[in-house]
């Protein structure tokens, strides 16, 4: 029996899936553009340097629309160059580099969180979190040492830290859409 490629367990999220600009979410001459950053760890601390993070989320007003089509291709080969940079899109996709780090380039969303998806290597799955900037009635719901794992810390004006703990005691709260 082949394995399913939920089985198959690699880093092969660099090859192919991220593309240029893909933590622009914004565009950088944006007013309204905040920066969130972080670092995904495994269950012993150590960062992971090939990991891929999936971002949706709602535009300022909450609007949950996006601007289809923001990818430049290469006329000669086709291959993606990168977004325009002029409208706001709602998704990206970033791999983490060689120390486990990701850059988002974003506005503040509406609805006060970004949804985020997890792919990295001994995972048989994908995972789904979120960060939040404030408080929120989802939030409530968490004992308080747990809530705090989804809690973006702010660093300065419009830049924001997140770290995703695969495992262990600093284990992120993931969330379950079975």
């Amino acid at each position: 029996m082949n394995p399913t490629p939920s089985q198959t367990v690699g880093p092969f999220y660099g090859y192919a899936l991220p593309f240029a600009g893909g933590g622009d979410l914004a565009a950088a001459s944006d007013p309204a553009a905040i920066t969130v950053h972080g670092y995904v760890h495994d269950g012993a601390g150590d960062p992971v340097p090939d990991a891929l993070l999936e971002f949706w989320q709602a535009d300022a007003t909450g609007g949950l629309r996006g601007a289809p089509g923001t990818l430049r291709r290469d006329p000669v080969d086709g291959t993606v160059i990168g977004r325009h940079g002029v409208d706001f899109t709602g998704f990206g996709r970033v791999p983490t580099d060689a120390d486990g780090r990701w850059t988002l380039r974003t506005v503040m969303p509406g609805n006060g969180y970004i949804s985020v998806c997890v792919f990295a290597r001994g995972l048989m799955h994908h995972l789904f979190t979120r960060i939040y900037f404030g408080q929120d009635p989802f939030l409530d719901t968490l004992p308080p040492q747990r809530r705090q794992t989804l809690v973006a810390a702010r660093e300065r004006e419009g830049v924001h830290r997140f770290d995703i703990h695969l495992q262990g005691e600093k284990e992120t709260v993931f969330l379950d859409f079975g």
